[in-house]
């Protein structure tokens, strides 16, 4: 393919990307206003977000196996059609139930649309040349993980109404499927189709048992309680039957085979712990600004800029000087490092810290991020054969998904126990008893002095301590990415090894 030819199916390749993030995103402003609207509480609240991290969780790795079965281009349109389908229901919800239920199907879609990206691209263009596109790739996920809450902050406040949130990313979604039908032309490898349907019952039974445990450990019931004790074990020997199951399916969701290469496990385990500390940036820094800081949805949005930034600028760069030159271990081994200076730095914010350092902890998150990201991906496609592309680069998505949906929901977890903490202390402090936060998430703005400044204080101590606990997850994907050996990167696309099969 011509570098036309690539730019053209990219767009609609980074459109349905686009919608995909924005969609798990957007809510995060606007959700007090909608469960007010539709009589949820704050189980709602967690339910809402949870259910479309755990449908792109587990469906992942069933959508990276079924491209290596299928035609891509035909799955992906199916997944921007399931997308669609969710979002305009979900924009005509009338309960929370209904909602969390239609977040479940913009879930499935999402994951689709995540993971076949990542597959097309590969079968595109060969590793050599992938990182000069990557860089597109990285500022989408950027503009649309750190704009989603700002466009949804926005919605809200405005005639619209909070269900235009939901029906803002159906014209982008119709947009992508057309521009896909006319210039995505894949071939389509002939071969036997078996598809491990047991797999793929136990792959979400078990990230499902998991995530609905930790969304609720903390809040419904505490973390060492008989609910633990029963659903812990009961994941984890869903997990060992989906193992049993893989080790003799013939066409295996997951291929245990890939794991005998110590690129792809040092990756996978690598891009777990990155999952935690990026989406720790993204869902929690939105919070600072407004819960700590004072400031509008829109402005806290703008705030954020220098993460977008960094994430913008990495992307992009180390794309292009991995293109040039084939060598792009270094920069995972500097993300690393970015990765846990930015995350250590962003543990010592509170609510009156200079906003240019802020900036500057946040720029050295997005560069690491925005190092790492795309290159853990490019790392494990230079080492599998095009039977094993899709599985393989879902692998990755799958495990900095996992990371970022547990993560996410246990650093919440801490956030809530230690903003309680501080609020209580500081009232205390002030002849105050009996006076600690309450269930919800308080409106600043109504709130007087002095007890505005113990809340705002509260948040801000509260949210440093959990980049604080998102450090040593950067660091210990740091550490991994130092034992990944350099590989020289091919120079054969997905798409030539696939054309030689047929």
């Amino acid at each position: 393919m011509s570098h036309r030819q690539i730019m053209e199916a990219l767009s609609g390749l980074l459109l349905g990307l686009f919608v995909a993030i924005l969609s798990s995103t957007i809510v995060s402003n606007a959700l007090p206003r909608i469960l007010a609207d539709i009589g949820g509480g704050q189980s709602a609240y967690t339910w809402v977000v949870t259910a479309s991290l755990l449908a792109v969780t587990a469906t992942t790795p069933i959508w990276g196996k079924l491209s290596d079965l299928f035609s891509k281009k035909l799955l992906i349109q199916l997944a921007l059609v399931i997308y669609v389908a969710g979002s305009v229901v979900a924009g005509f919800s009338t309960s929370p139930g209904m909602l969390i239920g239609c977040r479940l199907i913009q879930g499935v879609g999402a994951g689709g649309l995540s993971a076949l990206t990542q597959v097309i691209m590969a079968a595109m263009i060969s590793p050599r040349e992938r990182g000069r596109y990557s860089g597109y790739l990285g500022a989408t996920f950027a503009v649309a993980t750190v704009g989603g809450p700002l466009v949804g902050g926005v919605i809200v406040d405005s005639a619209l109404g909070w269900r235009w949130c939901f029906y803002v990313g159906v014209p982008f979604a119709v947009i992508a499927l057309i521009v896909l039908q006319k210039t995505l032309h894949l071939p389509v490898v002939k071969r036997k189709v078996t598809i491990d349907w047991a797999g793929a019952f136990f792959i979400t039974a078990a990230v499902s048992l998991l995530m609905i445990w930790v969304s609720l450990a903390g809040q419904n019931y505490p973390w060492m309680s008989w609910q633990t004790y029963v659903m812990v074990p009961a994941a984890l020997l869903l997990g060992a039957v989906f193992v049993y199951v893989e080790s003799r399916a013939a066409q295996p969701i997951v291929p245990l085979r890939l794991f005998r290469n110590k690129t792809i496990t040092l990756t996978s385990l690598a891009s777990l712990f990155v999952g935690v500390a990026m989406f720790a940036g993204t869902v929690f820094l939105s919070q600072y600004f407004q819960l700590a800081r004072g400031r509008t949805p829109t402005m806290s949005g703008i705030m954020t800029i220098p993460l977008i930034g960094g994430l913008f600028i990495a992307s992009t760069v180390t794309g292009q000087v991995i293109t040039r030159t084939g060598r792009w271990k270094a920069f995972l081994v500097s993300g690393g490092l970015l990765l846990t200076a930015g995350s250590a730095t962003l543990g010592l914010i509170r609510y009156d810290t200079p906003y240019w350092q802020v900036a500057v902890y946040m720029a050295l998150l997005g560069l690491g991020v925005g190092m790492m990201m795309q290159n853990l991906v490019l790392a494990v496609q230079n080492q599998v054969s095009v039977a094993d592309l899709g599985a393989a680069s879902s692998l990755v998505t799958f495990f900095r998904s996992l990371g970022g949906a547990v993560g996410v929901t246990a650093l919440g977890a801490v956030l809530g126990n230690r903003v309680t903490h501080f609020v209580t202390d500081g009232l205390s402090a002030l002849g105050v008893q009996g006076g600690g936060a309450g269930g919800g998430i308080p409106d600043v703005a109504t709130l007087k002095q002095p007890v505005r400044g113990v809340v705002e204080s509260a948040y801000g101590h509260g949210i440093g301590d959990v980049f604080l606990y998102a450090a040593p997850f950067a660091l210990l994907a740091f550490v991994l990415v130092v034992f990944v050996k350099e590989v020289a990167l091919k120079t054969r696309s997905g798409l030539e090894g696939a054309a030689g099969r047929d």
